[in-house]
């Protein structure tokens, strides 16, 4: 058997740049620049000034271009950095990502399809813009594209950090005693090129850059999963190092730094994580952008089927974790923790190719974020309150500039404050996103649910969700230091996302009980129940329906 190599630490601390790795980041990375560039071009319609084209696509792709674009939009830099990361640091825990993966698919293949008819037929670009025409509500819309908004800027700023990860190990910058300017300036440089293909191609950028990040990725944890643990001496060796480095007392807490598998007092929190977070991965405006941009209802429908195929990279990606443990790898900051096994592991090329996959990995995410987030800006914003008669050349134009206004506001997140923030406040959206499920999901089934029950649903599951994170303290955070605390009722420990989800559907069916009985104004629903099932080549599609009359009130129960 190998024997396994001795503690390392980081090339950037010893102040080396490992130059054959940077020439091979550098290459793909240019590469992708120029598609990004390209993707303007890209099945480009003859007008393009408008947010179907600019923020959707055109509505045009088909089932591959789809998984590849919600394959890249889902399984970021952040995923392939952090989930290792997570059983790097304390074992088994973090291996709920990979459940969650596996039940997320079920549960948007009952509803993804109606979202996308209904929004192809009156041409809705966001989940906003489908709240406000179901409820005939702008307020529940604002709240919606606010959390939307919100949740999505610390998850671009999460891809700066793994692109940053990447740099830190390559050596790339200097140490910390460097220009702040210097530094920094190869994040910069990054961040420059995304914001420019973003700005010019739009979603048909990340979409062509998906294919070669896929590609990487799946070629990097193919060999990963066999090279490492030939040279590790086996998986034998690779899970007792791990057991006995998960033993070992926590200086902070004087507990054992984590289990190898779980036990009996961590099983609510893991299921309920898990459960919340797949509830939560689809209501974040990235992902329904990519959906949205698909050319038909079947397109979605084959992605719910083959999108798990991700889940088992996630599974192999995960292990990743336990070898950096086996391979001794040290390091303060356990985002470096796979980089760092990279940087050890592979010959100089092959690291290059890893960081590239690291690096690309962040890029798609962030363009199709910043694009989601400035969609909702632009439509439920900027036209339903700033600007009624907008055009849609307008749109296009002030949508452009918000997606360079929102990687700047990501910028300046990584660079001004400390990494643990960013999670931190990751963490934090997703406990705010899963708050507009009752009015999405809900509303994409049924119109029961009253406009001012699920508004005030949403506040009170906002309102828990932020004061139960608030008072989560750690080792080294007074607030805000995780995302599970005790369920009140239960005692058990759970994930703060699912309670405050609970209470917005139990605040959202006792108001909508009483107000209906008050008859309070259910607002105006434009929608049709033929629209839910609508495809792309049915006639009517895009809005050429007239809505219902403003004065009609809906039936209670459509």
């Amino acid at each position: 058997m190998t024997t396994p190599p001795q503690p390392m630490h980081l090339a950037a601390e010893a102040g080396g740049v490992n130059g054959v790795a940077l020439a091979v980041f550098i290459f793909f990375f240019l590469a992708v620049t120029v598609m990004g560039f390209l993707a303007a071009k890209w099945r480009k319609a003859a007008e393009s000034d408008n947010l179907d084209e600019w923020g959707l696509g055109g509505r045009s792709f088909g089932t591959w271009v789809t998984w590849f674009l919600l394959g890249g939009d889902l399984y970021t830099a952040y995923t392939f950095v952090a989930v290792p990361a997570a059983i790097y640091a304390a074992g088994a825990a973090g291996f709920f990502a990979v459940p969650y993966t596996i039940l997320v698919y079920p549960l948007i293949f009952t509803f993804l399809p109606r979202l996308w008819s209904v929004s192809h037929k009156h041409g809705y670009v966001t989940t906003s813009d489908f709240v406000r025409g179901r409820f005939g509500s702008k307020g529940l819309s604002l709240a919606v594209a606010l959390t939307g908004i919100l949740a999505t800027m610390p998850y671009i700023a999460l891809q700066l950090v793994g692109i940053q990860a990447v740099l830190d190990v390559m050596g790339v910058g200097g140490g910390e005693d460097t220009n702040w300017f210097v530094k920094d300036l190869p994040l910069l440089i990054a961040f420059g090129v995304l914001a420019a293909y973003t700005y010019s191609s739009g979603l048909r950028a990340p979409a062509l850059i998906a294919f070669v990040k896929d590609a990487l990725i799946y070629i990097v944890i193919a060999v990963a999963i066999i090279y490492i643990p030939i040279k590790l001496g086996g998986f034998d060796h690779i899970f007792d190092a791990a057991g006995k480095a998960f033993a070992e007392p926590n200086p902070a807490t004087g507990k054992p730094r984590g289990e190898l598998a779980s036990g009996p007092n961590a099983q609510w929190a893991y299921a309920t994580l898990a459960l919340g977070s797949a509830l939560a991965l689809f209501m974040y405006p990235h992902s329904i952008t990519a959906t949205l941009s698909s050319r038909s209802r079947n397109v979605i429908r084959r992605n719910t089927t083959i999108l798990p195929l991700y889940s088992l990279m996630l599974g192999l990606l995960a292990l990743l974790g336990f070898m950096a443990i086996a391979s001794g790898i040290k390091v303060t900051n356990g985002q470096l923790a796979i980089p760092q096994l990279f940087e050890n592991m592979f010959p100089d090329w092959f690291t290059g190719v890893a960081f590239a996959a690291i690096g690309i990995g962040a890029l798609v995410p962030a363009a199709i974020m910043s694009i989601a987030a400035a969609n909702l800006f632009t439509r439920n914003i900027y036209k339903d309150f700033l600007k009624p008669g907008a055009t849609p050349a307008q749109e296009h134009k002030v949508a452009k500039l918000v997606s360079l206004l929102v990687k700047v506001g990501a910028l300046a997140f990584v660079l001004t404050m400390d990494k643990t923030v960013a999670i931190n406040f990751q963490l934090l959206g997703g406990i705010w996103i899963l708050q507009t499920m009752p009015a999405l999901v809900g509303g994409l089934f049924t119109r029961w649910f009253h406009r001012w029950a699920l508004l005030a649903g949403w506040a009170a599951g906002m309102i828990y969700g932020t004061l139960a994170a608030y008072g989560v303290a750690s080792p080294t955070q007074k607030h805000f230091g995780g995302s599970s605390a005790e369920i009140p009722g239960i005692g058990e420990i759970g994930y703060i996302g699912l309670t405050a989800f609970v209470l917005n559907v139990l605040v959202t069916v006792v108001l909508t009980v009483v107000l209906r009985a008050v008859k309070a104004p259910a607002g105006v629903d434009e929608t049709r129940p033929e629209d839910y099932t609508a495809d792309a080549g049915d006639p009517g599609v895009k809005a050429d329906l007239p809505p219902a009359p403003a004065e009609a009130e809906v039936p209670a129960g459509r």
